[in-house]
C-alpha cells in the first residue's frame, strides 16, 4: 500500500494529539494545527505523495484508535473524528501550499532562463548548464519557430495552452520548449527535427484563427537560439513589409531580402531611379507600383494580374505601357524586367512611396 512506503514520523504526533482529544474532548490548539501544517510542508518538499500521506492519516487512526473514546469518556467519538479532520485539512493545507510556491519557484526559474537564453543575457556556459533542467541540450543545433496571432497571448490563454496539449500529445515533452513571449508562441526544438516545428506551426495557425508563424534556421549553442529566435522575428517583419500572408514562413526562404537591404542607400538610389518616375502618373506612384506588383507576384502572366487587380486584359496592357513610357524600362527584356522586379521589392521594403526616401 502508498503508506507503507511512507515513514510515519511524516505526521509528527499525529496518534498523541488524538488521545488528547479523547481524554479532554477539546478541539486542536492553534500550535497543533500550525505543527501539522509544518508537517505538511515539510512532506511536500521531500517529494512525498498526497494520497500516500492521507492513506497513513486514516492508517493511523484505525490502528491508534483511543481506547478512552471507544469507551465512552469525556472525548466522544465525533469529538476524536474532527480532530481526525482538522489534522487532515491543516496538513493538507500546508502540503499544498508548498507545492503552490514550489510550481512558482519553477515557474520563474522558467521564465528567467527563457529570457535569458532569448536574449542572451547570461554566460553562456551557464546557460548551457541550466539548459538541461528544462530539457535542452544546447551544444546541439536548435531552431525557433515564433507564431502570431490577433491578440497578445500569456500561457495561460487557450490558443497556447491548445498547441502545447496537441504538441505533448504528439512528441511528448522532451527536447522541445514550449512558451510566449512578449505575446508570441514560441516553440524551441532541436535542428534535426523541422517537423516538430512545422506541427507547432500548423496547430498555432488553427490556435490563433489564422495567425501566421516564421521558421528560424538552426544553429548550434545558446547563442544559436538566439540567432534563430532573431531569424524568426526578422521573418515576420518582412512578412508585414511584403505582405506575405502564408500560414508559414521560413527564414532560410527570405534570405535575398535582408541581403537587399544592407546596401540601403544603394537601395534608395535604385527605388528613385526606376520607380521615381511613377510619380508623374494621375493618381501617382501607388497605383501603377500596385500593378508591378502584381504582376511580378503572378510570374509575369498578363491573365493571372489582370484577375488579381479584378481588371481586363486589355486595362492592363495599358498600365504597362504607361509604366514602360514613364520609367523606359521595357518588360519584356529581362536585364529591365530583373532591376525594376528588385525595385519594386525595395519599394516594399521601404515602404515607398507612402514614407519618403
Amino acid at each position: 500500500m502508498a503508506e507503507s512506503r511512507i515513514p510515519v514520523e511524516a505526521l509528527g504526533n499525529y496518534v498523541h494529539v488524538l488521545e488528547a482529544v479523547a481524554t479532554t474532548g477539546r478541539r486542536l490548539t492553534h500550535r497543533e494545527l500550525e505543527e501539522r501544517r509544518e508537517l505538511g510542508r515539510e512532506a511536500a518538499e521531500s517529494g512525498l505523495q498526497l494520497r500516500g500521506l492521507i492513506a497513513l492519516h486514516l492508517a493511523q487512526t484505525r490502528a491508534h484508535w483511543p481506547r478512552t473514546a471507544a469507551r465512552g469518556g469525556a472525548g466522544s467519538t465525533d469529538a476524536v473524528l474532527h480532530a481526525v479532520e482538522q489534522a487532515v485539512d491543516a496538513y493538507v493545507e500546508g502540503f499544498e501550499g508548498a507545492q503552490r510556491m514550489t510550481v512558482r519557484r519553477e515557474e520563474a526559474a522558467r521564465r528567467e532562463f527563457i529570457d535569458d537564453l532569448l536574449y542572451g543575457r547570461s554566460d553562456l556556459g551557464r546557460l548551457a548548464e541550466r539548459s538541461t533542467r528544462f530539457g535542452l541540450h544546447l551544444s546541439r543545433a536548435h531552431a525557433v519557430a515564433v507564431a502570431v496571432g490577433p491578440k497578445a497571448y500569456t500561457e495561460t490563454d487557450a490558443a497556447p495552452r491548445s498547441v502545447e496539449a496537441a504538441m505533448l500529445a504528439r512528441f511528448g515533452g522532451r527536447e522541445i520548449l514550449l512558451t510566449t513571449k512578449d505575446g508570441r508562441l514560441i516553440c524551441i526544438a532541436p535542428g534535426s527535427r523541422p517537423d516538430v516545428l512545422l506541427h507547432f506551426a500548423q496547430q498555432a495557425h488553427a490556435a490563433t484563427g489564422g495567425g501566421q508563424a516564421a521558421i528560424g534556421r538552426p544553429h548550434h549553442g545558446p547563442g544559436g537560439v538566439v540567432q534563430s529566435y532573431d531569424e524568426a522575428l526578422e521573418a515576420h517583419e518582412l512578412a508585414e513589409r511584403l505582405g506575405l500572408d502564408g500560414p508559414v514562413l521560413h527564414a532560410a526562404d527570405l534570405l535575398v531580402y535582408p541581403v537587399l537591404t544592407r546596401d540601403r542607400q544603394a537601395m534608395v538610389d535604385l527605388v528613385r531611379s526606376r520607380l521615381g518616375p511613377l510619380q508623374k502618373a494621375r493618381g501617382g506612384a501607388e497605383p501603377l507600383l500596385r500593378t508591378l506588383t502584381a504582376y511580378f507576384d503572378s510570374g509575369c502572366v498578363a491573365a493571372e494580374t489582370a484577375r488579381r487587380l479584378s481588371l481586363s486584359v486589355r486595362a492592363l496592357t495599358y498600365r504597362l505601357e504607361r509604366i514602360h513610357q514613364l520609367t523606359g524600362s521595357d518588360l519584356a527584356d529581362p536585364a529591365h524586367r530583373y532591376t525594376l522586379q528588385t525595385a519594386v521589392i525595395g519599394a516594399r521594403l521601404l515602404d515607398w512611396p507612402a514614407k519618403e526616401i
